[in-house]
């Protein structure tokens, strides 16, 4: 498909057709939650209900016309997968549930069967919840430490910090967010897996924030795993992909086992299929691997770069306008080329879900809460934030209404 070269905003948004809706006494819809789940567009609709209206089977198993659709769409998404994030083959893409999955896979496949007692894993103060648990886990079944890399006051990593904890010996993992679900940071992962090939340690990258809003290149990054959820990349929920440098997937050992994953079952042993196939147990998400394809292209259609840039615009935007809404606490660095996708902030003594119940009267939806970032929100000591996120169908109108709307939050608290 042509990459456009003039990025149009608006137009995307048409492609939405849930954007195209009035809420609460016919106020429009203004969606700044897409870090939760973005929306889909309806391209992405109608491949799913194209393959449960003509394609619907069960895949590598049937001889049948519909079987061998079904496959063929399964096998093309993992195909488009590899190619958007540009792995050097598609059996280096293994279906998942969502990136929660991805990340528990590394953490049994790999980290059960490689890591040892003293073996240490470092995490950061910024990781998802999703990048912290399954590595406690671990922790606490091999008998190892996690140990979490310090921020500076802008909210980037402190790589001398990392350097440091590297220094150990003992680093067998590093697992570390692409970009961060509530500051927005961009970290720089090639750097840092320089560091960690250095240390003699593994890399594993969050990367759910950052494939629906940059450019991502897993050969030129050299990560060594990658994890990303189809729901925050306009593709549907239900489906996420584990990114592996084959030589590290061909080692590892299945994280479910049931059917398709298998070689060959004996009443009291089993042998186990090349990957990607041993990490896809029993029946997958076919019908999402046709919504996650339609995804990609739409996409690739819109230019990554393009994404990037008109996002970058929108949150400088978004920062000028939200730093003229006196007592608003706005968190993260302020360098753009270091940010991506959100903005948390904090209003005065108000309490965050009271901002966004007041925010959703006037049709603005925006998330409140930790995000799944506790750690993060005691190094901000913050019980919780308000958060805008953005997609390619936001626009500058969208910020206007947040603003106009945090206005009637003030009003609401009778702050002056």
């Amino acid at each position: 498909m042509t990459t456009e070269t003039h990025f149009d905003a608006e137009k995307h948004r048409a492609d939405f057709p849930i954007l195209n809706q009035t809420v609460h006494g016919g106020k429009p819809l203004i969606y700044l939650d897409s870090a939760a789940t973005s929306q889909k567009p309806k391209s992405v609709i109608d491949a799913m209900s194209h393959y449960y209206e003509f394609s619907n089977a069960n895949v590598h198993r049937g001889m049948h016309v519909l079987a061998e659709r079904a496959t063929e769409i399964y096998e093309a998404a993992r195909v488009k997968v590899s190619q958007f994030i540009n792995a050097a083959r598609p059996e280096e893409i293994a279906w998942t549930k969502n990136a929660t999955e991805a990340i528990n896979l590394i953490a049994h496949g790999y980290g059960r069967k490689f890591l040892n007692a003293g073996d240490e894993i470092l995490v950061s103060t910024m990781e998802h919840h999703s990048n912290l648990v399954p590595w406690h886990l671990l922790a606490k079944v091999k008998g190892c430490t996690v140990k979490g890399v310090k921020l500076h006051a802008d909210g980037t990593l402190d790589l001398a910090h990392l350097d440091a904890l590297l220094a150990s010996g003992k680093v067998k993992i590093v697992a570390l967010t692409h970009v961060s679900n509530v500051l927005g940071t961009i970290n720089p992962i090639a750097d840092i897996a320089k560091k960690v090939h250095a240390a003699g340690a593994v890399f594993a990258v969050d990367g759910c924030q950052a494939v629906p809003h940059l450019p991502v290149d897993v050969r030129a990054l050299d990560v060594d795993f990658y994890s990303f959820s189809g729901h925050k990349m306009l593709a549907p929920t239900g489906i996420g992909c584990l990114y592996g440098k084959y030589e590290l997937l061909v080692k590892m050992d299945p994280f479910l086992g049931g059917g398709e994953m298998i070689e060959e079952v004996r009443v009291d042993s089993s042998t186990y299929k090349e990957p990607p196939l041993r990490f896809e147990a029993g029946t997958p998400p076919i019908a999402e691997t046709a919504g996650m394809l339609a995804a990609i292209e739409y996409l690739q259609a819109a230019g990554m770069a393009n994404v990037r840039a008109h996002e970058k615009a929108l949150l400088s935007y978004a920062l000028e306008k939200l730093a003229t809404v006196k007592g608003l606490k706005i968190h993260g660095t302020r360098n753009m080329d270091l940010r991506s996708g959100v903005i948390s902030f904090e209003f005065e003594d108000i309490h965050a879900h009271d901002i966004a119940h007041i925010l959703d009267q006037e049709g603005v939806a925006v998330r409140a809460g930790h995000h799944c970032a506790q750690p993060l929100m005691d190094w901000l000591d913050a019980a919780s934030t308000a958060r805008m996120s953005v997609s390619l169908y936001s626009t500058k109108s969208d910020v206007d209404a947040l603003v106009a709307g945090l206005e009637k939050v003030r009003k609401w608290f009778d702050k002056q």
